[in-house]
Formats: C-alpha cells, sequence, structure tokens
C-alpha cells in the first residue's frame, strides 16, 4: 500500500496531506525519515507521524458464507471443534459471524469486519426476517401447521452475571410457514422468523409435537444463499451490503 493512501486511512490527513507531511520530513518508517511520497508500505513497517505510530484501518469487507453442520459459529472454541473461520483461512482480514447458527444447523451466516454493521444487524429492533428450511420427522397437520403461524410457548434461557440460570416461558412472534414437500412420512417447510431465541425454530417444532431432522438458514432479509455450496463463501454485492445498512 502505497504510503500516502496507509497514511489517509490511519485518519491523519488525506492523500495531498499525508504527501505534504512527507515532503517536511514529519514522516517515518522504521526510524528512517522519508521525504519522497511514492514509498510502498509493506507488512511489518512501522510508520510514525510527527513521532507518533499509526496504522492504516483495515478495509472493510463482507461475506456470504454457507456454514455446514459440524462447524461452531464463535472465532474460537475451549472445546477443539471447528469454527466457521477455518473455512476462511484464505481471507485476509480478521472477519467474524454476524449471529449464530448452531452446531447441527447448515446455511446462511454474514461473515464481516464492520462492527458497526453487524450491532445493526443483530440487533432485535432491526428484526430482519430469517428464512430456514426444515425437514421434520413427520407430516404437518392443519392444526400444527396454525400453531406455528399463530405462535407457540417455548422455553428460553434465562441468565445472569454471564450465566445461565435457568428458563422461561416465552410466547413466539407469528411466523411464516409454507409445506414444501411431503415424502415417506416426512416433510420439508420453510419458515420466516424475525427473532431469534436459542434454538427456536427446534423449539417451535418440538411444541407442536414434531422434531427437527435437518435444518438449513437459506436467507436474512433479502441476503440469498443463492448456489453458494456448503463450505464456501462469496462476497457480498454492493446492493446487498446497502440493503443491510438501510435496514
Amino acid at each position: 500500500m502505497r504510503l500516502n493512501k496507509y497514511i489517509a486511512q490511519a485518519g491523519v490527513a488525506s492523500r495531498r496531506g499525508a504527501d505534504e507531511l512527507t515532503k517536511e520530513g514529519k514522516v517515518t518508517v522504521n526510524g528512517a525519515v522519508l521525504k519522497e511520497p511514492g514509498y510502498d508500505v509493506k507488512d511489518g513497517d512501522l510508520v510514525c507521524v510527527n513521532g507518533k505510530p499509526v496504522s492504516a484501518a483495515e478495509k472493510l469487507c463482507y461475506y456470504a458464507l454457507n456454514k455446514p453442520e459440524g462447524f461452531v459459529t464463535t472465532t474460537s472454541d475451549e472445546k477443539g471443534r471447528p469454527t466457521v473461520l477455518s473455512l476462511m483461512s484464505d481471507v485476509e482480514a480478521r472477519v467474524f459471524p454476524v449471529g449464530r447458527l448452531d452446531y447441527q444447523t447448515s446455511g446462511l451466516l454474514i461473515m464481516t469486519n464492520d462492527g458497526s454493521l453487524a450491532n445493526r444487524i443483530a440487533h432485535p429492533r432491526a428484526e430482519l426476517k430469517k428464512t430456514y428450511l426444515a425437514r421434520l420427522n413427520g407430516i404437518l397437520t392443519r392444526e400444527q401447521l396454525r400453531m406455528l403461524r399463530s405462535g407457540v410457548v417455548i422455553d428460553i434461557p434465562v441468565y445472569g452475571k454471564g450465566s445461565e440460570k435457568g428458563t422461561k416461558k416465552y410466547m413466539t412472534r407469528p411466523a411464516e410457514v409454507e409445506i414444501v414437500s411431503e415424502k415417506s412420512g416426512e416433510c420439508v417447510i420453510q419458515i420466516s422468523i424475525s427473532e431469534g431465541k436459542n434454538r427456536q425454530i427446534r423449539k417451535m417444532v418440538q411444541a407442536v409435537g414434531l422434531k427437527v431432522l435437518a435444518l438449513e438458514r437459506i436467507a436474512i432479509g433479502n441476503i440469498q444463499l443463492g448456489r453458494t455450496r456448503p463450505g464456501t463463501y462469496r462476497k457480498l454485492s454492493a446492493a446487498e451490503i446497502e440493503y443491510l445498512r438501510n435496514c
């Protein structure tokens, strides 16, 4: 990265201002005063302006990851299980997952290094709709379908001082639920919810007397998983990023 761009990304001055600072002898790299602005900053270089170290801000990046089952949605795991970061080892930026998918759930995760955007998406006020495909161990009756659509009572954890202290009853909000297919005593449903309680869809299905056999998130708002294969990722488009910023 050229020196003037590096200084500009550090928020010290514009690129033109950075060039002036360099010509005035106010910029050092690894202790040596530079007066030519064309230097390319390398990894490990110590850049100082007026004697104070500066560092370029990391370029913001945004990805859609198709998480397979068997990966935890954290940056590290005390049990030694593989994390979603291991699927993005070739990405230089220090990205992290927005929200969570449990160990046995697959599908769409947004990965970014934009903390502001992540907080906006994860905040309950965003009410960003999340859409899943769920394979169930039975055929939904009309009554069970009605219950899922109107809301059911589930147990959610109660926390105190950072640890789980028990559970409480919670009535889920109305959900969008459609039957996709029925075969061999099983069915696949598409379900969209605008909240994200712990293992919510699995608990909702359990509340109507069935069990989730497989669960995949296929969309977050207007962001689609599409043809992204399990274990791979794609960059979000400019339109998708703008959509998330305005959600």
